[in-house]
């Protein structure tokens, strides 16, 4: 099977990063830092689309700013303490890597923050393939889950996207393809449950209960 993986909020425990980033970043633009459940909506976003839903009255210019910030003060977070992964994610990676399956990302992170981030962690080549939103478009729109389908062969029904936002099971709902909810992300699970998720999972390891994984 196909697995598709978002990495912020479902791997990777980088929601309070990413919301103390983009403060830092507004409070350089002079501006007053907007409130910490504002940027839990758009997590999951490209960075572009994100700042964009979050000042949309702000003209390029100063967007193209406040993006440079953002990114600044996030690596220089991230360089301090890396973000773990949330428990049970390697074990259960690991896992479903010995017994055959394909393992992906798609990712509203940009090309050169994922591949920052897999050479620190050392997970370069534990990934099959992964999807950028700076290099395809950004979620909620399902292209990066079709070309992760073409590259493979697979269709919707043959893979799966595991997510903690809106995004990741709006674009999995566009094109049919099963999705799989966690709770412990950005989004609150009573938002992500009308999208009729396979399972939600409070814990990652509960992905391996899974009854089609047994099929």
């Amino acid at each position: 099977m196909l697995f598709i993986f978002d990495w912020d909020g479902t791997l990777s425990d980088s929601k309070a990063k990413i919301t103390r980033a983009m403060q830092l970043a507004a409070q350089d633009m002079g501006w007053v830092p907007l409130g910490d459940h504002h940027i839990h909506n758009i997590i999951g976003l490209g960075l572009p689309e994100a700042i964009h839903h979050l000042y949309p009255e702000v003209g390029l210019p100063d967007r193209q700013r406040l993006r440079d910030a953002y990114a600044a003060h996030f690596l220089s977070l991230d360089e301090a303490r890396p973000s773990d992964f949330f428990p049970g994610v390697m074990d259960t990676l690991l896992c479903l890597k010995g017994g055959g399956h394909t393992l992906t990302i798609a990712t509203g992170k940009s090309r050169k923050g994922l591949d920052r981030i897999f050479g620190v962690l050392g997970v370069a080549d534990f990934f099959d393939a992964t999807r950028c939103a700076d290099e395809t478009a950004s979620k909620p729109h399902p292209l990066m889950l079709e070309e992760l389908l073409r590259e493979f062969g697979a269709d919707a029904n043959d893979a799966v996207m595991i997510g903690d936002t809106e995004y990741d099971m709006e674009m999995a709902r566009r094109i049919d393809m099963p999705r799989i909810a966690v709770s412990y992300g950005a989004h609150h699970i009573g938002r992500l449950h009308c999208y009729q998720p396979e399972l939600c999972l409070d814990q990652f390891d509960q992905l391996l209960s899974w009854e089609k994984l047994a099929d």
